[in-house]
């Protein structure tokens, strides 16, 4: 039976590098509600429509139509063998929600949890500079360019710091995650369907961890 891996961890936490792994890798494609969103503006249909509406109108996307979005694009071939979500769901209510999907594709679910320090996340975060020419992406504390501020390639460009990698807004961010993710953690604890990873270990560690989740489902604490 294949799997739904849904990929949880604050940002910064490395979620993005693990799921191109499992993409490259498994075949296995990473789902973003993000993007989804972005390329369902591009169309016409009608969910599409209703979508547009919502948003216009300025609220909230109701969880039944997120879920909605979310079967829609996973009923794609490319998600035949497994996929890994990452973004969603968001709350208990989309958790509970989620089930009946993996039960309508006949698929198991599997939560992964990337833990990594605070302290670590702020360094990723508010470090990261990048170049406005070639987009490479740099961090003062852990991978800084030869020349400060000036991007290797492009000796012309000054490095780029975004406005929300500033310090008081990735606290921010950081908390608000924690708040929000709490519940979730619990609901796929009481399970016994979350798996703990340390997030601090190499990339290529976690990656075969989350492997080893994706084709037995043993529950994994490293």
């Amino acid at each position: 039976m294949s799997k739904i891996i849904v990929l949880m961890g604050a940002p910064g936490a490395g979620k993005g590098t693990q799921a191109r792994l499992l993409q490259g890798r498994l075949g296995w494609p990473q789902i973003s509600t993000g993007d989804i969103f972005r390329a369902l503006a591009q169309t016409s249909t009608p969910l599409a429509e209703e979508v547009r509406a919502i948003q216009q109108a300025g609220r909230l996307i109701p969880d039944d139509v997120v879920i909605r979005v979310v079967e829609d694009r996973t009923e794609l071939d490319d998600c035949r063998g497994g996929y890994v979500l990452d973004g969603f769901p968001r709350t208990a209510a989309q958790a509970e929600m989620l089930e009946g999907l993996a039960a309508r594709q006949g698929k198991t679910l599997e939560a992964i949890f990337i833990d990594v320090s605070q302290e670590l996340l702020e360094k990723r975060m508010t470090g990261r500079r990048s170049c406005p020419v070639c987009g490479e992406i740099y961090n003062i504390f852990f991978k800084p360019p030869k020349i400060d501020n000036v991007c290797d390639r492009h000796p012309e460009a000054q490095l780029i710091h975004r406005a929300d990698d500033h310090p008081d807004k990735v606290r921010v961010r950081l908390e608000t995650y924690a708040r929000e993710t709490a519940p979730l953690l619990e609901y796929y604890e009481r399970s016994g369907r979350l798996h703990r990873l340390d997030g601090m270990r190499a990339p290529e560690e976690i990656y075969s961890a989350i492997e080893r989740i994706a084709n037995d489902g043993s529950v994994v604490v490293a």
